[in-house]
């Protein structure tokens, strides 16, 4: 009985070993599987961390910049073939050059000649071609120097850092030409003064007489514009900045081309219309006459003003 008893009790003990060591092998794959759980939790906020803190300008900078810069070439070449296909077939459709029989050479040349005078106003038939019936050509004319002007503006003005002032190595070409003013050359300048005002008075009178006689904005931008440029060369840039900047010219420039295209854009609109426009054209001869050419040789000039003089300011590494 006692050996009976003695093996059962083997047993019982030999199953409560079991049963602890399989509760500790339970335990331990509980353990392993929270560890686990707490690892791919741990990996998933540092994924989701690096994430939030992910520099997204690095992609800018790699594959962000190559991607951009394919996009601006195949748009920049299918603008440029759309330009050649659309100017190819407009020369295509115009009339030989010459030919008797076209407009051009009869019908409009006719029209300005013999109704120019009653249409306009202009006693200077010229003017009255340029800023009246062609003047959306002017205003062809006078965008492509401001947009030259604007090219070499970002090709040549001197740049600025993240605070705002001019990067060193600008500020050491600039000092190229700087050190030598002022310049205090007493001739130079006595002749700056006497003539730069007659110089601009002139340039003023040739754009205010352009629908009387021969000039306009053009020519008399033209004379202002080297009025500017002697001021300039005798006083140098720290006086001549005091009138005229970077901003003079933006709010110049915009002010005048915004000007020339409303008006004329009014005008065409109630021409084309059969509408009166209401812009009396004056007496022929007197200053104040041909409706809008004057004031838009007034903005042609300056346009012309301002290009002409912000090209030398900045090959001259004035900067502005």
């Amino acid at each position: 009985m006692r050996d009976g008893f003695s093996g059962l009790d083997d047993r019982i003990a030999d199953s409560l070993k079991q049963e602890a060591a399989e509760k500790e092998n339970l335990k331990q794959l509980l353990e392993q599987q929270r560890e686990l759980t707490d690892s791919r939790k741990h990996e998933r906020e540092i994924a989701l961390d690096r994430m939030a803190h992910y520099d997204f300008t690095k992609w800018a900078h790699t594959r962000g910049q190559k991607v951009i810069t394919r996009l601006y070439v195949a748009l920049a070449l299918t603008l440029g073939a759309l330009m050649i296909f659309f100017l190819l077939e407009t020369v295509a459709n115009m009339p030989r050059f010459g030919a008797a029989d076209t407009p051009g050479s009869n019908i409009v040349t006719r029209r300005y000649i013999e109704r120019g005078l009653q249409e306009t106003g202009a006693v200077n038939i010229v003017a009255g071609m340029i800023l009246d019936y062609r003047a959306f050509d002017t205003l062809g004319e006078s965008t492509v120097l401001f947009i030259a002007a604007c090219a070499v503006l970002i090709l040549l003005r001197i740049d600025k850092d993240s605070q705002g002032m001019p990067v060193m190595e600008q500020i050491a070409e600039d000092a190229d030409d700087r050190h030598h003013e002022p310049k205090n050359d007493r001739i130079l300048q006595a002749s700056a003064k006497l003539l730069t005002p007659v110089v601009l008075l002139f340039g003023v009178y040739v754009i205010l007489n352009g629908h009387l006689s021969p000039g306009g904005g053009f020519s008399g931008g033209a004379i202002i514009s080297a009025g500017l440029i002697l001021y300039l060369n005798a006083f140098g840039f720290e006086k001549s900045g005091r009138f005229f900047r970077y901003e003079t010219f933006k709010w110049v420039s915009f002010c005048s081309l915004l000007f020339y295209g409303l008006a004329k854009t009014y005008s065409f609109y109630c021409g084309a219309n059969r509408l009166e426009s209401g812009i009396p054209l004056g007496v022929p001869g007197a200053i104040l006459s041909s409706g809008l050419i004057m004031p838009l040789n007034i903005a042609v000039g300056m346009v012309v003003a301002c290009t002409m003089y912000i090209f030398y300011a900045l090959f001259r590494k004035g900067g502005l």
